[in-house]
Order: C-alpha cells, then sequence, then structure tokens
C-alpha cells in the first residue's frame, strides 16, 4: 500500500527504486548522491524483494555492470554525480547504441572539475545534447520536489523500456539533499524472464530457445552500410519520442507578458518570482519542462505568439537558453539570467533580472 514519509530526495529515489521492482542498482559514492547507496544498503533490498545491490569499484565498472544486467532485460539502475556521470559516458553511449533500457540519475554538483558539493545545473547540455559520442539521445526527466525524486523511477523505466533506450534524472544537490513529504508508490513485484518476454519483447538475453535465433546485444557492426541503417532506425525512434513524450508544466502562462523557464531548484525559485511579480502587477508566467529531452520546443513557440519576452532561469551561466532560443525562432528577446559555482538564485533577484528585461522591452 502507498506510504507516507519526510525524506530526503536521494532517499525517495532510492525506496522508489526498491518499490519499483527494481532488480539491480551498480553505483559508487559521490557527493551530492550518497544517501542513495547508503540508504539502499541500510534497507537491504534483496531480503525484500530480491534486488541486488553493489557498489562497483568504480564509476565505469557500475555503468558496465548495469550494461550487463539491462542486457538480461532486467530493470538496471545506478546514479552518481557530475564526475562521476562523466566517467560513465562511454558506457552510456554503449547502451543507447544496443538499445538498452536502464535508468541513470545525476544529482548535479558545481562544476567544472570537481568543483563543490553545492548544487549547480552546469550538467544540462551533457545530457540532452548526447554527453557521450556518437549520434543518440537520452530521454531526460527533470524533477523539481522530492515526490518527482520517487515518481520518476518508475516513469523513468517505463520510457526506457519502450523505448530501449538509457533514462535520466537529471536531479541537484538541493532536492537530492532536501526534505519533503512524499507519498510512496506500492510495492511492485520484481518480472521473472517469462513476464519480461511478454511485457517487452522478446529481445533480452534471456536464454535461447529452438524458435529463435540468439539475440545478440552489441553497439558494434563493421558494415557501414548497416551501421547506417541502425543509426536510422534510432533517429527515428527519437523522432518517436519527440512526438509523443514531451512533459512539461505551466503556471499562469495564458494571459503572461514575460514567461521564466526553468526546471529543477531554479523553477522552485521561480514559482516564487512568478507569485511576487503578480503582486507588483507583473503579468510573469513560469513554463516548467518536465522532460528537458525531448523539450518542449512547441508550446514555447505558442507562448512567443502572445509573449513579449522569455527569461531563461539557471544555475549555470547559460545552457537551457540555446534550447529556448531555438524554440522562441526569434519572435520575441530571449535572456538569461544564472548564478553558478554552487550558488542559488533568490526570487528577489531573479526579480530584479525579469524587471530590467521587461524595462529594455
Amino acid at each position: 500500500m502507498e506510504e507516507v514519509k519526510l525524506m530526503k530526495g536521494n532517499e525517495a529515489m532510492a525506496e522508489a527504486a526498491i518499490r519499483a521492482g527494481v532488480d539491480a542498482y551498480f553505483g559508487y559514492p559521490i557527493t551530492p548522491q550518497s544517501e542513495v547507496i547508503e540508504y539502499l544498503m541500510h534497507e537491504e533490498p534483496f531480503k525484500r524483494t530480491g534486488m541486488v545491490v553493489l557498489q562497483a569499484e568504480s564509476e565505469l565498472a557500475a555503468i558496465n555492470m548495469v550494461y550487463g544486467a539491462a542486457a538480461c532485460g532486467k530493470k538496471a539502475m545506478t546514479s552518481s554525480s557530475s564526475p562521476g556521470i562523466s566517467l560513465k559516458l562511454e558506457g552510456i553511449s554503449y547502451m543507447a547504441g544496443a538499445e538498452l533500457p536502464c535508468l541513470i540519475a545525476n544529482v548535479m554538483r558545481g562544476g567544472p572539475g570537481l568543483g563543490t558539493i553545492q548544487p549547480g545545473q552546469s550538467d544540462y547540455f551533457q545530457a540532452v545534447k548526447g554527453g557521450g559520442h556518437g549520434d543518440y539521445n537520452l530521454i531526460v526527466l527533470a524533477p523539481s520536489t522530492v515526490q518527482e525524486m520517487a515518481d520518476f523511477v518508475d516513469l523513468g523505466f517505463d520510457l526506457a523500456f519502450k523505448y530501449r533506450n538509457p533514462v535520466m534524472i537529471l536531479s541537484d544537490g538541493a532536492i537530492g539533499q532536501m526534505m519533503e513529504k512524499v507519498i510512496l508508490p506500492e510495492q511492485k513485484e520484481r518480472l521473472s524472464n517469462e513476464e519480461i518476454i511478454k511485457h517487452y519483447g522478446n529481445w533480452a538475453t534471456t536464454g535461447k530457445p529452438e524458435s529463435r535465433e540468439s539475440n545478440i546485444i552489441t553497439s558494434l557492426d563493421l558494415k557501414p552500410e548497416l551501421q547506417e541503417i541502425h543509426n536510422q532506425h534510432l533517429q527515428n525512434k527519437f523522432k518517436t519520442a519527440e512526438k509523443n513524450e514531451v512533459r512539461y508544466e505551466q503556471i499562469q502562462c495564458e494571459d503572461a507578458d514575460y514567461i521564466l523557464v526553468a526546471y529543477g531548484t531554479s523553477a522552485r525559485i521561480s514559482q516564487k518570482v512568478v507569485q511576487l511579480g503578480r503582486e507588483k502587477g507583473l503579468k510573469i508566467g513560469l513554463l516548467r519542462p518536465i522532460t528537458l529531452w525531448p523539450f518542449p520546443k512547441k508550446i514555447i513557440s505558442e507562448l512567443a505568439d502572445h509573449a513579449k519576452g522569455f527569461l531563461s532561469v539557471e544555475m549555470s551561466a547559460g545552457q537551457m537558453v540555446e534550447d529556448v532560443l531555438l524554440a522562441v525562432e526569434g519572435k520575441v528577446p530571449v535572456a538569461h539570467f544564472g548564478r553558478m559555482g554552487g550558488m542559488i538564485a533568490s526570487p528577489s533577484e531573479v526579480l530584479d533580472a525579469v524587471e530590467k528585461e521587461i524595462n529594455k522591452i
């Protein structure tokens, strides 16, 4: 049955993984997401559901363990923070090429390099522009609450298996560490090999019956003409996801003259900015992308038909703003406001930036 608890975002995601019937978690501790593996180790989910939890010797080992489990059709998951995700990118690209479903969580910290353990959003490009080598995309979900940290685990696996593609939960250190009330879902059972085939198709390495050829899981094809066919198949799959999986939230955008675009912690701040602006008579709205890829280009373009300007609010030097610019298609001005290095903007700072941009119009 459902259960209500007060939990950190990292802990809520870990508990949600157990309840989603995840088969295996392979990870390596790094702040500010270490609570994920710490919670899983403490809860001993193998005794509850048979879920395997293993601290690998490195991030590289962890992502390749995920590859192996995913190739068997299992629900496999890993998590890390910015530098750790960078180390996993080769394996993530391999999994996208081999069409393997998995869930990857990045609880972002400030960078570049080791940076700081404080929250950041400067991994946006890495997450939505492929990150690793080759032409591929991750489906990227951006939670802005502890509740969504939990909810996006089940959603992430649904999308991963639907498209046979890695899915990323792109969170940040503030949401990972903050405590909020969360409604935890009912426990799901882990799937048997027969149920895997029934639900997701007969592609995994679950044992070869006489009725089919061997399933070969690989991202390698040395014949360029065949590799191109495979790449075109992947692109068609990504186009289908772009058409069907866009998710976003609108807050008072209907009559807004000026629209903020923000995700994660920045969206929480921007929601307060909308309230403060409205109290001053400024018609401000907020468009919160829930999927960073696929990006909500269409709705932003539609809002640009009546809005007078946009402000991309980020904890970075300006990354998502490029996608906002592309979506607006030059119809109205687009500006950027950002803090970096683990600094979180206050609502008053963002409101000041909005007022300055409004005065330019």
